[in-house]
């Protein structure tokens, strides 16, 4: 069975304020030509189909219109919700979409009931396991710790169970949404720590031929059978360097992976660019970045006049302007935005109570201030359905 692997398409979501949504509908177009093209028995989409609970319209409408393009192409699609999606809403009407091949899995309790389809060689169950928000889900998995891997390995052991009462030579592709270690992150994806820990090791996901993972920006490998496929757009600088990627997966008789990545159309090439604003403006190397959309931080000891409209004469697309000068960290200039730069939620936290008291938080205060930023998260998400 060939499958196409994709996830993280955001739809709704503008690039530092430019508009996706032509780029996105390029994509949608990419996919279906790859799925009738290359031949693709069945779809997978892990997750975050739109960047956020409530999207706007013009999303809504293009995620309509990969829907009815999808099913006119009688090739089954199996989707799961994200952290971005509610759940609830990109449920709605699944009973009655599924007639059409298009199966979208958002309720956590189905975990362990697959969509079963079949090739030459038999079944191959597909289990959709939605993104699980611990604090949320924990009770209906009963699991006594609100964390990412117990109530992920309670949903695991429903699919492993389900498989183990099916027949012999029963082939099984799992999709999730979650942060699995050694993934790589980028800045765009939304923060997903619970307890002080985010990822989940791969070997939750044992026992399953395949499992397309949805997340991660960045199309990856974690192990021959465990993969993220990325964004189809890039949502962040700090992506610039990422190959945009769908995965076209061949699923064996016997379970075996065969994998090759399949390129998504570039909107525009993006490319991050450093130094002062005149060494900008006159270096020749940095032709190859003209028409790109360009990130610039500049090293000027003192703030140059203009530099934007002055970056823009040369590079037009520019689209953030970072000010860095070249400073020791202990001096007092540095910006607070630099000081903070990488530093958690909790470690932000903790650094404030040694200001103000004079030594920081010992292990029980530690375990307040984690609680406190768990239950602020989990009810942002309660109130994110809600709206």
């Amino acid at each position: 069975m060939r499958l196409l692997h994709t996830s993280d398409w955001h739809l709704g979501r503008a690039f530092h304020r430019v508009s996706m949504l032509g780029a996105q509908a390029e994509f949608i177009g990419h996919l279906v030509t790859t799925v009738r093209e290359r031949e693709v028995d069945a779809v997978v989409v892990s997750g975050d189909v739109y960047d956020r609970a409530v999207p706007p319209l013009a999303a809504v409408e293009l995620f309509d219109d990969a829907l009815h393009r999808l099913a006119d192409l009688g090739v089954p699609t199996v989707m799961i919700s994200g952290n971005h999606d509610s759940a609830r809403r990109l449920g709605v009407g699944a009973g009655l979409i599924g007639r059409a091949g298009i199966h979208l899995r958002t309720d956590p309790a189905a975990a362990g009931t697959p969509v079963v389809l079949h090739d030459a060689f038999g079944e191959v169950a597909f289990y959709g396991l939605p993104y699980l928000e611990p604090a949320l889900v924990k009770d209906q998995f009963g699991v006594d710790k609100a964390a990412h891997e117990a109530v992920l390995a309670a949903a695991m052991d429903r699919v492993r169970a389900d498989l183990a009462a099916r027949s012999r030579g029963t082939r099984s592709v799992v999709l999730a949404h979650a942060f699995v270690t050694g993934g790589e992150p980028s800045d765009s994806e939304r923060d997903i720590t619970v307890g002080g820990v985010a990822s989940v090791p791969a070997g939750v996901f044992a026992g399953v031929d395949y499992t397309a993972l949805g997340h991660l920006h960045g199309c990856q490998t974690i192990t021959e059978r465990v993969r993220y496929s990325g964004s189809p757009l890039p949502y962040s600088f700090s992506e610039s360097a990422h190959r945009k990627t769908m995965w076209l997966i061949d699923l064996g008789a016997a379970g075996e992976i065969a994998a090759e990545r399949v390129d998504c159309p570039v909107p525009r090439a993006l490319a991050r660019i450093r130094g002062t604003l005149e060494g900008l403006l006159a270096d020749p190397a940095l032709a190859r970045h003209e028409e790109a959309w360009v990130e610039a931080t500049l090293t000027d000891a003192v703030r140059p006049a203009d530099p934007m409209a002055r970056l823009a004469e040369r590079f037009p697309h520019t689209l953030s302007l970072v000010f860095a000068p070249e400073r020791a960290p202990d001096d007092p200039d540095v910006s607070y935005a630099r000081r903070l730069a990488d530093r958690s939620d909790q470690e932000i936290a903790e650094d404030f109570v040694a200001h103000v008291r004079g030594a920081g938080p010992d292990a029980g205060e530690r375990g307040v201030l984690r609680d406190a930023f768990d239950a602020v998260r989990a009810d942002d998400a309660v109130q994110e359905v809600a709206r």
